[in-house]
């Protein structure tokens, strides 16, 4: 499978959202579709996040006005994966950051670090087990080098399985130079240094 792999920017936000649209997410249950918006480096406490419909709105404009950042994978033009990557500093104010991470230390291995967080990867059915969140995932280290981070961070779970599995296995991180620095009761903490 021939894959791009496209930095997410305002113009994509069309095609991100049709991402999500046509691709089975969350056990499949249409209702379920996250949009990623609960990642986004924004302050979403007000944010309504209760129906399909408004998770989609809210994931065009925080893709139009940049505070959802990632990538997008496209096979024969079409999107066939996605991988959420935010500056970590953004992201502490996020919903989903206090509800799941709050085990996770803010401050990383080095105080005032230039953080690149890695928090979960979609991938279409047509398209999984073929490395795209692989290549996903050497794309955002490559340019949060580029673009002067210290370090990208990742937080895959200790048990690995469909449901719990969004951020990846940390198997996929340990093979591409990251390695745990620190763990919580149900999550890894891994660390890939750029400098």
């Amino acid at each position: 499978m021939d894959i791009e792999i496209r930095k997410l920017t305002p113009d994509m936000a069309e095609d991100y959202v049709r991402f999500f649209d046509e691709t089975p997410h969350d056990d499949g249950v249409d209702e379920g579709k996250c949009y990623c918006v609960c990642w986004a480096g924004a302050d979403s406490e007000c944010a309504d996040f209760s129906s399909r419909e408004k998770r989609r709105a809210l994931a065009s404009e925080y893709v139009k006005n940049g505070a959802l950042q990632g990538y997008l994978a496209y096979s024969g033009g079409k999107a066939v994966g996605w991988c959420n990557a935010n500056t970590k500093s953004d992201c502490l104010k996020c919903v989903s950051w206090r509800r799941f991470m709050g085990e996770i230390p803010s401050n990383g291995p080095a105080p005032g670090a230039k953080t690149k967080s890695v928090f979960c990867f979609t991938i279409a059915p047509e398209a999984k087990r073929q490395g795209v969140a692989t290549r996903l995932l050497e794309r955002v280290c490559l340019d949060a080098a580029a673009d002067g981070f210290d370090c990208v961070e990742a937080y895959p779970e200790k048990e690995y399985s469909k449901l719990s599995g969004f951020s990846g296995p940390a198997e996929m991180y340990l093979k591409n130079g990251f390695s745990v620095y620190s763990e919580t009761k149900r999550k890894f903490v891994v660390i890939k240094h750029l400098k």
